[in-house]
């Protein structure tokens, strides 16, 4: 008996098509940069006390942290007991992102 894959890899599910290279290669997501960042945020916290965070990313990870992820943030806030503040970055790739502590 073989098993035949029916569902996505994993790739395909974190990334999406390079828009630069026409396809040939893979960016994460916004959505997979978010859980990222998440990540990130919760290592910083437990690491050193700060007053708030900033996150400095690409306008498509600003636009869906600040949307549909925004009930995320929100919980992830009351959890840490801290701000979270979101800045576009222009000149950011949409992987590139940094968490800035305040």
């Amino acid at each position: 008996m073989t098993r035949k894959r029916t569902r996505e890899s994993l790739e395909q599910v974190l990334c999406e098509p390079c828009h630069c290279c026409v396809g040939r290669g893979k960016l994460k997501t916004p959505e997979t940069i978010c859980y990222e960042i998440f990540r990130e945020i919760l290592r910083e916290a437990r690491a050193y006390q700060a007053v708030g965070y900033r996150v400095l990313a690409n306008q498509r990870v600003v636009d869906r942290l600040l949307d549909e992820e925004s009930g995320n943030v929100a919980e992830l806030e009351s959890f840490i007991g801290r701000t979270i503040r979101f800045q576009v970055e222009t000149m950011y790739s949409q992987e590139q992102y940094d968490v800035v502590l305040l």
